[in-house]
């Protein structure tokens, strides 16, 4: 037996049926129709409401036939509550513009990885859009080494996962990192690589570069520790330069290694290679002793 409808089923399009829309109000829809010029989206209302291309997106790679899906749910603000051919015009980049700021203001309180393509090269960084608001990336920002401005053109088009450093609704600023993201994944595959270092472990290395303090050595394989100067040579120096030079090859043994760092020494060779020569000692006979040794030798042939 066919079920019986009443009007409580229809209660909820109905009472979006009847609701007062006014110009301004942000509304949800969603995509039932896309054209090369227009979306057309299913507001739950009496007539469907149209964006035009040119009120989609101010993305400028945006593309209307592969950004935009068929059933995909979007925000759009009212601008006219008839086009003229009694549809609602609708405009998702105005939409955009008031609630992009929150949306990006909890990607950055989540410090959220996102992807973005870098769209622009500028003074000082480039550009790439996210949630339709259009961010900027120093080239501080862009990788753990210094980026320099004639660089800059190698990231155009390029991909990168950024986090929101900063968000300035008020003045339109919107900044990104990717620097943040890479350091971790560095420090990650450090930690991992010194876990397989052994304390007493001797190697050789580079000297990087020499501080007041002591040198930093190139150990190979992303790996570099301090050589403090109490630990470069048994006598005592005012500074690493004395004895050191950068790109000199030496040889040291990893004496510690605490909170991911290692710490370097050129002394404990020294000290080991001490010990060693004053363990070989040899007693040499007198002379005497050895002719007496001889003597009682040629006795036992019978040839004294």
């Amino acid at each position: 037996m066919e079920e019986k409808l009443t009007m409580d089923d229809y209660a909820v399009e109905l009472e979006a049926s009847f609701r007062k829309i006014h110009e301004g109000d942000i509304l949800k829809g969603t995509v039932i129709g896309i054209s090369e010029t227009e979306l057309t989206l299913d507001l739950g209302y009496y007539t469907d409401g149209i964006v035009r291309l040119e009120d989609i997106s101010e993305d400028p790679t945006f593309s209307i036939k592969a950004d935009v899906e068929i059933g995909q749910e979007v925000s759009a603000t009212v601008i006219r509550r008839d086009d003229g051919a009694g549809h609602i015009l609708l405009s998702m980049k105005e939409a955009s513009a008031v609630l992009a700021w929150d949306k990006l203001k909890e990607l950055q309180d989540a410090q959220e990885n996102v992807t973005v393509k870098v769209v622009e090269v500028v003074k000082g960084g480039v550009v790439t859009f996210l949630e339709g608001v259009r961010g900027f990336i120093p080239a501080s920002k862009l990788s753990l080494e210094y980026v320099e401005e004639g660089d800059l053109e190698k990231f155009l088009h390029q991909s990168l996962e950024v986090r929101v450093i900063n968000v300035d609704a008020e003045n339109k600023r919107l900044v990104l990192s990717a620097r943040e993201i890479l350091k971790e994944a560095a420090d990650a595959e450090r930690a991992k690589k010194i876990s397989n270092v052994e304390v007493g472990l001797v190697t050789e290395g580079v000297v990087e570069s020499l501080q007041p303090y002591g040198a930093f050595v190139n150990l190979g394989n992303g790996l570099s520790g301090l050589l403090h100067i109490s630990q470069i040579c048994q006598n005592r120096i005012k500074h690493p330069g004395v004895v050191l030079s950068e790109g000199q090859t030496v040889k040291v043994k990893i004496t510690a290694i605490k909170d991911g760092k290692l710490s370097l020494s050129m002394k404990a060779l020294e000290d080991v290679a001490a010990k060693e020569i004053e363990e070989e000692v040899f007693e040499i006979p007198e002379a005497e002793e050895v002719s007496t040794s001889l003597g009682a030798l040629l006795s036992k042939l019978n040839l004294s």
